[in-house]
């Protein structure tokens, strides 16, 4: 009997084409190599999340300013195409692109480097479900619209290299999936970003702007995922009155001196009962947001309902908490009242008993700690009351 270990099938590799050829005559600047955030250009930003999301083979296809585009891809360690009839129209770069890349490959992401903004967790989404599902064509989508960037498969390299350079992919596509719908698969993805790019210079500078809050899904991403777990009216109400008070206390926070990530507050706020009515509720939200690709998210979810505090420690799974505790349904609450009902039906359970009295000593010393961090006395009255903050962040007022 042979002792030497079974080979482990390697998964598929999965390439990615960056469409970077374009004149940018819309922009009046050449889009790939504009600075965007902290990245050195917009090329090294797309190449960043790719590699982020585990793609290794990138190929960039040059065409305009190839020179200068090429000797960045190089830097970037991306392979670097030429398109020498740019002028044909980007389905020509699509062709170029798709041709470069060896056999071998499973498929490819294809994306126009002007659609910068797709997180590295949806990009490695993207990649992971084209593979399981073995689809042709997978679409990914944003509350029901398809965005960039579709998987093509390899068996598809050689229809769309013969095509007419003059059409388009999407005609190629759509052809495909009139041929054979059930070879073509959508992702629901949480992510604006597919749906976003920048033609112009104004769309350019808006998407330089939320590059810096890109970090946590905005509202309507929050609301995408929140659809896709069915939750209800009532439980989506609950949470935007929770993210009204956490981002109240959170800036407060944030301009007392402690650091805070305001766009992380909101979206655990909105999203912490994302699997209300399920068992194990926080737990089981937080998977669904890790799997969502929002891990941070989905840390908050998960001590929304039981949280250690060491008594001084203020992170926006705390300051989450302790909103939770400060809203019942969609109503301001001191912490007294929302936990008197639950000791009030435990009281035959002295375990149970011992645990919401446990759950609401954390939330008073919590509570206490953010007073003492806003200039207030620890033990003072105010601590045992709604902190004297807006319920609504839109009118810009503390609350009497």
């Amino acid at each position: 009997m042979s002792c030497r270990p079974r080979a482990v099938p390697l998964r598929p590799e999965v390439a990615a084409v960056v469409l970077a050829a374009g004149r940018s005559t819309r922009m009046g600047a050449f889009k790939p190599l504009l600075p965007f955030g902290g990245a050195a250009t917009v090329l090294d930003h797309v190449v960043g999340r790719l590699r982020a999301a585990g793609i290794d083979r990138i190929h960039v296809v040059v065409g305009h300013k190839a020179d200068e585009t090429t000797k960045a891809a190089a830097r970037l360690g991306a392979v670097a195409v030429r398109n020498p009839d740019v002028d044909r129209g980007m389905f020509s770069s699509v062709q170029v692109g798709i041709g470069s890349l060896p056999i071998g490959v499973a498929g490819c992401l294809l994306l126009p480097v002007d659609i910068p903004l797709l997180r590295a967790t949806t990009l490695a989404r993207i990649a992971a479900a084209a593979v399981e599902t073995g689809a042709a064509i997978l679409h990914p989508a944003f509350r029901g619209v398809r965005g960039h960037p579709p998987f093509i498969a390899a068996a598809l390299f050689d229809t769309i290299g013969r095509a007419d350079p003059g059409g388009s992919l999407r005609g190629v596509l759509e052809a495909h999936e009139a041929a054979r719908p059930s070879a073509v698969r959508e992702l629901v993805v949480f992510d604006r970003g597919s749906l976003r790019d920048m033609d112009h210079p104004a769309d350019y500078r808006c998407l330089v702007a939320a590059l810096a809050h890109d970090r946590a899904p905005d509202p309507e991403e929050c609301e995408a995922m929140l659809d896709a777990a069915a939750t209800g009216a009532s439980v989506r109400a609950h949470g935007r009155a929770v993210a009204a008070l956490a981002v109240t206390l959170a800036e407060r926070l944030v301009a007392a001196g402690l650091r805070l990530d305001v766009d992380l507050v909101r979206a655990g706020a909105l999203v912490h009962d994302i699997a209300k009515g399920r068992d194990h509720h926080a737990e089981t939200g937080a998977a669904m947001l890790r799997a969502f690709g929002f891990p941070e998210v989905a840390r908050i979810v998960a001590r929304h309902m039981e949280i250690a505090f060491d008594g001084e420690t203020l992170d926006e799974a705390v300051i989450v908490h302790l909103a939770d505790k400060l809203v019942a349904g969609e109503r301001r609450v001191t912490l007294a009242e929302r936990f008197a009902p639950g000791l009030a039906r435990f009281r035959d359970d002295p375990a149970a008993i011992a645990g919401a009295r446990r759950r609401l000593a954390t939330a008073e010393a919590i509570l206490d700690a953010v007073v003492l961090r806003l200039g207030g006395r620890r033990g003072s009255a105010a601590a045992m009351r709604p902190p004297a903050v807006a319920a609504r962040r839109a009118t810009g007022r503390a609350a009497p």
